[in-house]
């Protein structure tokens, strides 16, 4: 099959500079990606190949470019996520990806959805008073559920933030961990801590937490509670058990709203212990202001190598051999 040539041109000098990346780190990941040769000759890409090929890398780098100059901004992963849309045969429109900045970060990072997952998501929270959010590591769940409760705030529309977390890791008892009870949970409370202080930055979280604006705390101290006007997140929600969430659910009061989220792949619970987050979505499923959002490993906007990891776990999984390895564990 004869080669067949095609070229783009960048325009716009700031559009080109984005789309090249620091040290031309944007477009050598695009170079790898593609099947086709892609050459960059000042401001404008070459691509050569055989026709398919050629189309493919055509399409992937139009794409990328309406992100930059959408955005204004490129990452690798945007780059490995149209990647993986084109793939799949999707059509891409970022436009239908995009919904603004959600909220801009004390040092001026404005924080948007990455992904169509991500997207759905920010809406059903704000359409929403309880919403469940399931999947992977990687996808922001915690992060964006933390940037939406943030938001409400900022705008008056709760008093107050609380962040739970169950103190449940791979089977570790606390009782084996240094300190009182407050110094043994705060390493499980570490990755709701670490999404504020990137946020609101440390002082403003400091202070909001000192005065009682922002509470971060395990499940164990929900218990007997009603929190009226308040964003709660529950974090790790696979963790709990069907009574934990049932106690959760019911502290629920007038103008609050609770996002609860979790991996149901990742369950460190005793093996006699049911899973609330599994149970939930069989009891709670089609009631009106409650929704279930399902992030997969498309929606994960860590380092890419994060996304393929998953995959090949769950095709592991998936295979002979994985199912016995889970079942002898």
């Amino acid at each position: 099959m004869s080669d067949t040539e095609a070229r783009i041109s960048i325009e716009d000098n700031l559009d080109a500079a984005i789309f090249f990346g620091a040290g031309d780190a944007n477009f050598k990941y695009l170079v790898d990606t593609c099947d086709a040769e892609v050459i960059a000759r000042g401001a404008d890409i070459l691509i050569r190949g055989e026709k398919d090929a050629v189309n493919r890398a055509g399409k992937l780098i139009k794409s990328v470019l309406e992100i930059v100059k959408s955005e204004k901004e490129l990452t690798i992963s945007d780059i490995e996520y149209i990647h993986e849309l084109l793939r799949r045969g999707k059509n891409v429109n970022w436009q239908a990806i995009a919904s603004g900045t959600v909220l801009t970060t004390t040092r001026g990072k404005a924080i948007k959805a990455k992904t169509l997952g991500q997207k759905r998501y920010l809406r059903a929270m704000l359409e929403n008073d309880i919403v469940f959010a399931i999947g992977p590591a990687g996808t922001g769940k915690t992060y964006l559920a933390v940037v939406m409760a943030v938001r409400a705030l900022r705008n008056r529309e709760v008093n107050r933030i609380v962040l739970v977390r169950p103190a449940v890791e791979a089977g570790e008892k606390l009782g084996f961990l240094p300190g009182d009870f407050i110094e043994k949970v705060n390493p499980y409370l570490r990755p709701l801590y670490d999404g504020l202080f990137d946020i609101l930055g440390v002082d403003v979280a400091q202070r909001y937490m000192e005065k009682n604006i922002i509470e971060v705390a395990p499940l164990a101290f929900m218990r007997g509670r009603t929190l009226n006007d308040a964003f709660i997140i529950l974090d790790e929600a696979q963790n709990t058990t069907s009574q934990q969430m049932k106690m959760f659910l019911t502290r629920l009061g007038f103008g609050s709203k609770a996002v609860i989220t979790g991996d149901i792949t990742q369950v460190d619970l005793p093996r006699d212990d049911f899973s609330g987050l599994i149970e939930i979505q069989g009891i709670l499923k089609g009631i009106p202001g409650i929704s279930f959002q399902y992030l997969t490993l498309h929606d994960v906007v860590r380092h890419p190598l994060v996304q393929r990891i998953i995959d090949a776990y769950e095709k592991f999984e998936s295979s002979a051999e994985g199912k016995s390895s889970l079942k002898e564990g």
